[in-house]
Order: C-alpha cells, then structure tokens, then sequence
C-alpha cells in the first residue's frame, strides 16, 4: 500500500484524538466551573492578572530599548507598561474584589450590549425593502428578538453581580453539555 491509501485513515485518528481531547477539555473545565464556581472565577482573574504583569513589562521595555520610536510613543508605552502593572498588583492584592469587580464589568458591558443590539434590530426594521433580507420576511420573529435583548440587557443591568454569577454557572454547564457531546461524537466517528 502507498502512503496516499493511509492518509484518510491517519487523518480520522487525528481528528478523532482531537475531538476527544477538546471533549475531556471542556468536560474538565465546566466541572471545575460548577463545582468551584468561585475559584474558577478567582483563577481567571489570576490569568488576567498575569497577563496585565506581563504585557506591562513589555510595554514598559519597548519603551526603553525602542531607539526608532518618537519621544511621545515610548512616554506613552512606558505610561501603559505602568498602568498594566499597577492594575496586576492592585487584582493580585485582592482577587476576591478583583474578581467580583471583573464579574460586574462583565455583565454590565453584555447587558449594554444586549440592550444595544435589539434597538439596532428594531431600527433595522424600517431599512432597506431587501428580498432577500431576513428582517422583511420575519417581522414578528425580530420584533420578539429585539424585545427579548433588551429585556434580557435590562435584567443584566438590574442585578449586575446575580447575573454574573449566573452567567458563569451557565458558562460551565454549558462546557459540560459541550463535553459530553464531543466525546460522544469521537467516539461514534467513523473508524
């Protein structure tokens, strides 16, 4: 046999593995989101925190040894280098506020968006007369759209921190479902 003939088999085993990884992934972390709701959210806070250190550092090193820069460019680097690290050291020095803080942000800004978002849709009702636009053939379906995103975007804004911590265990029930259902698909891919 020719390597060409192994090929499509050689491809479904990596695709599969794949699948199956990406699987035990999202299984993995939406456990550890619903069982630990508070610390998977304090770890995030903690990645992000590493990543405001480090992009930080990097800015402010840009900064120093970046000859070809104009004055105002390295200032304005440095200046960003020194928020990103004052930032990391003011979330390391309380996650919990950090996180709590990081969870309204979240929410507020979604539920802006939401309320955003269906006041665009509701004004893209009396746009262009297209054929072939789904907002002329399905009025009733974006009008219920528009009206539910900005319920939804109200709810959010009411209770900013409830619907974070909602929106979190939804987060990890729905990396569990993913889970299970990409297991389920590797395994009942084609041998």
């Amino acid at each position: 046999m020719t390597d060409t003939q192994h090929q499509p088999i050689g491809l479904a085993r990596t695709l599969r593995t794949i699948a199956i990884v990406t699987g035990v992934i999202s299984l993995i972390a939406g456990l550890v989101i619903v069982i630990w709701p508070f610390k998977s959210a304090v770890a995030v806070t903690v990645l992000i925190a590493i990543y405001t250190l480090v992009a930080g550092v990097i800015d402010i090193a840009l900064a120093i040894v970046s000859k070809g820069l104009s004055g105002w460019l390295r200032v304005g680097l440095a200046l960003l280098g020194v928020l990103f690290v004052v930032a990391s050291i003011v979330a390391f020095s309380n996650l919990a506020s950090t996180t709590a803080l990081l969870g309204v942000f979240v929410s507020t800004f979604l539920g802006i968006a939401w309320i955003f978002e269906g006041v665009v849709t509701l004004f893209a009702l009396g746009g262009p007369k297209d054929p072939f636009s789904p907002v002329v053939r399905s009025k009733g379906w974006t009008i219920a759209y528009a009206i539910v995103s900005i319920l939804a975007g109200i709810v959010l804004l009411v209770s900013p921190m409830l619907a974070a911590v909602w929106l979190w265990l939804f987060i990890g029930a729905s990396l569990l479902v993913f889970g299970v259902i990409q297991i389920v698909r590797a395994a009942t891919l084609e041998r």
